[in-house]
């Protein structure tokens, strides 16, 4: 089997969202921790590949998925291609030089772990960051294909995220590595960002909205108040509406632009990405004036909630071209 391609979109997934500014909290705490020791907390080559157990799970794997992208592989003695495949990994763990951490579950002692993520068959490859479970492929893969989810992973980790991945010391002991960092103050940005991810799970979306806008109007650039802006604002646009009802206007009127935004708005929020954006594409197509470029602003905010590293976003951006001029 193929490895499948990963969505790391995060799209209204408020737990990825609070996921993700925790993660760089953490990141810069970890950061500014290692600077007040005199420099990186460094791991040897050795701790790159790990065994973990459901005991150890929340430790070696959760926690570390704050500071680095957290690979899993399920593997068992008795599995042939797990033998083909398990040993490219571990290889790849150590050219990747701490970009990602490489952890080795053995199914046939940790049965409650295989259930948790719905492991079907085996070998079967994970990745967790920032808390965040995500499927990369299934059977046996060939090393360039394994070698392109991998450079995805970790370009995502980072861009989304904030992880940096390990510093790696070959004349460090193996085992040695530093446990997590006592806390910091938080600074001004996190203090935010946490409110926001409160007023999130509070369901108070207007407050969300205006602690986000309060970190853009200092830094009009970062990154996770931007996703966040985007992603809260889509959640207060379709909180009120009657789906039925717009899906049933947005069939009966397809050059209606708003009906049509209206229509894209429900199909991001679930999940449907493709089907959000092929939307707005043909509406373009078929209108002019103001009504067209209401439905071009409309996608391109919708292009922010995704994310412009997502590969989905760089074929609309390409369609949307093509349907302007």
């Amino acid at each position: 089997m193929q490895p499948r391609n990963m969505s790391m979109s995060g799209v209204v997934d408020l737990a990825a969202v609070k996921a993700a500014q925790e993660a760089k909290a953490k990141a810069e705490q970890a950061r500014a921790e290692a600077a007040r020791h005199g420099g990186t907390r460094a791991v040897s080559p050795a701790d790159l590949v790990i065994d973990v157990d459901e005991a150890g799970f929340e430790r070696d794997v959760l926690q570390r998925s704050a500071e680095v992208p957290v690979v899993i592989d399920f593997w068992a003695e008795w599995c042939q291609p797990c033998k083909q495949l398990s040993p490219v990994l571990e290889r790849l763990a150590v050219e990747y030089n701490g970009r990602f951490l490489l952890a080795r579950i053995d199914v046939d002692a940790n049965q409650l772990l295989m259930q948790q993520f719905g492991v079907q068959g085996i070998p079967a490859v994970f990745a967790v960051v920032a808390g965040q479970a995500l499927p990369l492929f299934q059977g046996a893969a060939g090393e360039e294909q394994i070698r392109q989810t991998l450079d995805q992973l970790v370009q995502v980790a980072e861009q989304r995220f904030g992880l940096t991945g390990l510093t790696v010391d070959p004349d460090a002991e193996p085992g040695a590595a530093a446990q997590a960092p006592a806390d910091v103050p938080a600074g001004p940005y996190e203090s935010l960002l946490n409110a926001a991810a409160e007023a999130l799970d509070a369901g108070d979306l207007a407050g969300a909205v205006q602690a986000y806008k309060n970190v853009l109007a200092d830094d009009p650039a970062h990154p996770e108040a931007k996703l966040g802006l985007a992603q809260a604002e889509l959640l207060q646009r379709v909180r009120d509406l009657d789906p039925q009802k717009v899906r049933q206007e947005a069939a009966g009127k397809p050059a209606d632009a708003q009906a049509q935004i209206a229509a894209a708005d429900l199909d991001l929020v679930g999940g449907h990405v493709e089907d959000a954006f092929g939307r707005l594409i043909d509406t373009v197509r078929r209108t002019v004036g103001e009504d067209r470029d209401a439905v071009r602003l409309r996608l391109l905010e919708l292009f922010e909630v995704v994310g412009a590293e997502d590969p989905r976003v760089t074929a609309a951006r390409r369609a949307l071209a093509r349907a302007l001029f």
